[in-house]
């Protein structure tokens, strides 16, 4: 089965993907912000990661940052999730290694396509 580590500091949106990610198959694990997620992925890297952008301690954009230099890093495909969507932040987080973005607020549907596009589902 694979894993998809859903990283957000706010417990409804982690609770929503939760539920939507394990419809399509996937084992959840989650993180309150960019710090915990990379601690979680030294441990065991996910297959798959929906991050937001702005939490406290270590931004989205830091995490995906740290993570692309991280032994095995390259390997987890990261959706970015986020209320920011400008063209900007979408150039800047593809230009750090993300490999697709769902705008917020999203439904299953979004994320089933995101993920399809990104080839995991």
């Amino acid at each position: 089965m694979k894993t998809c580590l859903v990283v957000d500091d706010s417990r409804v949106i982690r609770k929503v993907a939760r539920r939507i990610l394990e419809d399509l198959g996937f084992e959840i694990a989650e993180a309150s912000d960019g710090a915990e997620a990379l601690a979680w992925c030294r441990a065991a890297m996910p297959d798959a990661v929906l991050l937001d952008w702005n939490m406290p301690v270590m931004s989205g954009i830091d995490f995906l940052k740290h993570l692309r230099a991280e032994v095995g890093g390259d390997r987890p495909r990261v959706v970015f999730c986020t209320v920011e969507n400008d063209v900007a932040h979408i150039n800047e987080a593809l230009a750090c290694g993300a490999d697709e973005f769902i705008m917020k607020p999203f439904d299953g549907e979004i994320v089933a396509s995101k993920f399809f596009q990104a080839g995991l589902t």
